[in-house]
Order: C-alpha cells, then structure tokens, then sequence
C-alpha cells in the first residue's frame, strides 16, 4: 500500500512537471518508473528514489534527511533555510533538536545525518574522536558565519561607569555589588547560558579572581528575557552572549574586554583542565554531516557542502522571525529573495 500511494504521488510530480515544462511531454510507467519527456525523470524501485533532469540531481537511496537544530536560534535558522532547499530538490526532511554534545555520537552512528553550527572552540575533542579517527562524521567545511562569544553588558552601564567596559573594572567589590542578587549574596551575578552551551565562565571567573557567582539562566530564551527586563529598568546585567544575534538590532550592547585569546589558553580549553583565564577565540562556524551522506544521499550531501552565507544573511533571518514570522516562514522568505545565492549551492 504504501509503494501504491509512493508512485501515486510520484506520477502526480512528474505529471505537474510536464505541464508547467517548454516542451510539454507524456507520463509513463514501467515496474515503478514515471517518466516525463521535456523534464524529470522520478524512479522508485524497492523504496529507492531517484530524481534526474531539471538540477541533474541525484537524491541518492536515503531521501529522509535528518537535520540536526541545536538549541540556538542561529542553529535554527540554518536548519530552516537547508530544509527548504531540500525539499524543493525532492528531499522529505525531518528536523530533530538535540544539544551540540549530544548530535556527535547520534551522527556517527547514522540517526541524524548533518548539523550546520559548530563552534570550534568547545569540540576539539569531538573533532578529534569523530572526524579526525574517522569515527563517522564528516567536516562538511565552512558556514561563512563568524561567531563571537563573549561577556555582555547593555551599553548604558558603561556609560555610566567606564571601568565597566574591561574585566579589571569587574575585580573591585563595590563594582562587583552592583550586580548581587539574593541568590548571590555579596558577590555579583554572572548569567550563564543553556549548560549544554560552549562555555568556560566559571573558569574564567575563578582565575581572574573576580568576586562573582555564575547562575544558570538555562536556555536563550531565558539570556533575552533578562536582558529585556534588565534593559526596561536600566539594571546592571553581565551575561554571556554571542554573535551573530538578532539582539544587537534592538538592543544597545558592550562586550566587556577579557584577557586577550592565546593558543596556549585555547589548549587549557582544549584539555578541559580549568585553565582558561582569557577571552573566546573567534569561531569561523563549520558544518558536519554523517560519513556515509555522500553515498547514501549524495544531491544533498553536495548541496549541505556548498551551504555558505554571511553573518548579515542569518541576522536577516533571526529579525524576520521576531516580526510575526516563524523560523521556518523567514527561512522560506529569504530563499526565495535569495535564489542566486543558494542556487550556486545545488548539484
């Protein structure tokens, strides 16, 4: 029944194809194959789908992709504009949420098949046990995107109090108050992101000597909840953040100056061993993807290979989605503005 209802749809495709085509054309079948002149050519044998013409692209056996959204809307909105392309090209594309720790070992593995968002600096030792060993994932290069992580305050603090801007400003008690909480007591409130995050504030906190407690905000929902709230009322508020975000087109913001990235520093990251005591190095973001994409799917292993936008590109997608838009409508929006772009990407 299934096969039925598969080559149903299929013929429906390739008969759409034919109508809209330059040259017209007549569908026919033969033990599971829908052919259209002037246009595409759909297979089906044994569940295997294979699409030819039109783009030239090959979708390979597995026509399921599974993409992974971590829980960052940067993440997302890469997903977003990736199943959209996928889709058009013939792909069904299913979008599983799981941390940036967790997807490793699930790619590897084969039950999800491409992440667009690493940041390198907190997986050197995935990197190294996953694609370096040749343990089932793949580096499918670069994202174009640039990310920054990093210690915020709203810009009006530092108005108000320059020391403010550098970490030495954060050593002096009477500075460090400013920001107690209840749940802090005499020491300041540092707001850490989601656990699962890439972060060594705690570290950097402890080794710098600065009088503050990190408290888990939890997620990004929860950073932008009190940075509005703070910025309503023009409270102190030190918190971890990145860009590229959505935030910096509605709020005024300061990333306080850490000591300077050294490699020696990274390699304390690296090792995991509490020794970091600098600032986060910048991240060129790259993508990774199931060892065996290429093969099983090689249309969308090319098109995920060759996904390259810029930091304003994501903005752009990220702000759409806060003006009654989901992630998805603001991923179709610029995918259909942006044709030129992602159109070099296709096989």
């Amino acid at each position: 029944m299934r096969m039925k209802v598969k080559l149903i749809a299929l013929l429906a495709l390739a008969l759409t194809a034919v109508a809209c085509g330059d040259g017209g054309g007549t569908a026919t079948t033969d033990g599971g194959t829908a052919t259209t002149e002037g246009g595409t050519t759909v297979t089906t044998e044994g569940g295997t789908g294979t699409t030819e013409g039109g783009a030239g692209a090959d979708l390979g056996s597995l026509t399921t992709i599974k993409l992974v959204a971590n829980t960052w809307e940067g993440s997302e909105a890469n997903i977003a504009v990736a199943k959209a392309i996928l889709e058009e090209v013939g792909y069904t594309v299913e979008v599983i949420s799981l941390d940036e720790n967790a997807m490793w070992p699930a790619m590897a593995s084969g039950d999800v098949h491409a992440a667009l968002e690493v940041w390198p600096s907190g997986h050197a030792a995935n990197v190294e046990t996953y694609i370096d060993s040749g343990a089932g994932v793949e580096n499918l290069g670069e994202l174009g995107v640039v990310g920054k992580i990093g210690w915020f305050v709203p810009s009006y603090l530092i108005e108000q109090n320059p020391a403010l801007a550098t970490w030495e400003g954060y050593a002096d008690p009477a500075n460090a108050a400013l920001f107690a909480t209840a749940e802090t007591g005499s020491s300041g409130q540092f707001l850490a992101g989601d656990p699962a995050f890439v972060q060594y504030d705690a570290e950097i906190i402890s080794n710098l000597g600065l009088p503050f407690e990190v408290v888990v905000g939890g997620s990004e929902q929860a950073l932008m909840s009190a940075l509005e709230s703070a910025y309503a009322a023009e409270e102190p508020l030190l918190f971890y953040f990145w860009t590229p975000h959505e935030a910096f087109a509605n709020f005024e913001l300061t990333q306080v100056e850490l000591p300077a990235y050294s490699d020696e520093c990274g390699e304390h990251a690296a090792a995991a061993d509490g020794g970091v005591d600098c600032a986060y190095p910048d991240d060129v973001l790259f993508k990774i993807g199931w060892a065996e994409l290429a093969t099983e799917a090689p249309a969308a292993h090319s098109i995920l290979s060759n996904f390259s936008y810029t930091n304003q590109d994501q903005i752009e997608i990220m702000a759409a989605a806060g003006d009654d838009m989901t992630i998805d409508e603001a991923a179709v929006a610029w995918v259909e503005a942006n044709r030129s772009v992602w159109e070099a990407w296709l096989p």
